[in-house]
């Protein structure tokens, strides 16, 4: 397990400060709840509600998955990347319950959890996830179990159900178009910066695979974040024992990104 983030350690914090403080408050939890046909008398409910939760269980289970996903999603796509993924996903869950279930309360962070899980599930596939500490299930398939048991949920809904399954699919939905476009736009950075180093010969290939491990040893390490700070050490010692050419494209962006702090 990754050891902990900040922007995941304050994400946590704030969700269960808040549950103390609106579990005083029934007015203050009305007045911060996201009920779609007041939206436009309340539009600041379209993130408030995010931090609020119904309960114990509600709030244990989603800061659980926060707690276990979001610190490698979160050094995967920097603290700016993880929280646009995580409140997307979030107004994603609003949005959706707008559209298709306009006529329940939504409280939870449940839709920004399912954007984290489904970024963990996008990026790292094939992770084992041991559901109740048991039963192991790749990544990948759980992801979809959600998305295909929100949606039956959705479609038939039970009378005793108070779960917002449609916020949990509004999340899964923007999570998924934001991730795409997050790697297009850092693909199509990418581009431009290996056409502005394309060699014209082999020769000039090496050297640009030199010009770049000479600038990724220029990065601070001291001042980075220790887990980004051990990524940096170990894929510098990949590229000076195997040449750059053998690090993953994923792999050369990390410490470009790195390199441009």
């Amino acid at each position: 397990m990754f050891p902990m983030t900040t922007w995941v350690r304050r994400l946590l914090i704030a969700n269960v400060a808040m549950f103390f403080v609106t579990g005083a408050s029934n007015q203050l939890a009305s007045l911060l709840a996201f009920y779609p046909p007041w939206v436009m008398l309340r539009p600041w409910t379209l993130i408030t509600y995010m931090f609020l939760h119904a309960g114990v269980g509600h709030l244990f289970f989603n800061m659980i998955g926060l707690f276990f996903f979001g610190p490698r999603l979160e050094n995967r796509l920097g603290s700016r990347g993880f929280l646009w993924l995580y409140f997307l996903s979030g107004l994603g869950g609003a949005v959706f319950s707008l559209l298709f279930a306009r006529d329940a309360a939504v409280v939870g962070a449940s839709g920004a959890v399912y954007g984290v899980l489904l970024g963990f599930a996008l990026y790292w596939p094939r992770e084992r996830i041991y559901i109740w500490g048991i039963l192991p299930v790749e990544a990948w398939l759980l992801a979809s179990l959600l998305v295909f048991g929100s949606l039956y949920a959705g479609i038939n809904p039970s009378g005793a159900s108070r779960t917002a399954h449609f916020a949990h699919l509004g999340g899964l939905a923007f999570a998924f178009g934001f991730l795409k476009l997050w790697e297009w736009r850092t693909g199509a950075a990418k581009r431009e910066f290996q056409r502005k180093l394309k060699p014209q010969s082999a020769s000039r290939g090496i050297v640009g695979d030199r010009m770049a491990v000479a600038r990724w040893k220029g990065i601070s390490i001291d001042s980075l974040h220790e887990l980004n700070r051990e990524e940096v050490r170990r894929l510098l010692a990949k590229a000076e024992a195997e040449g750059a050419a053998s690090l993953s494209r994923s792999e050369r962006e990390f410490l470009d990104r790195m390199a441009a702090r």
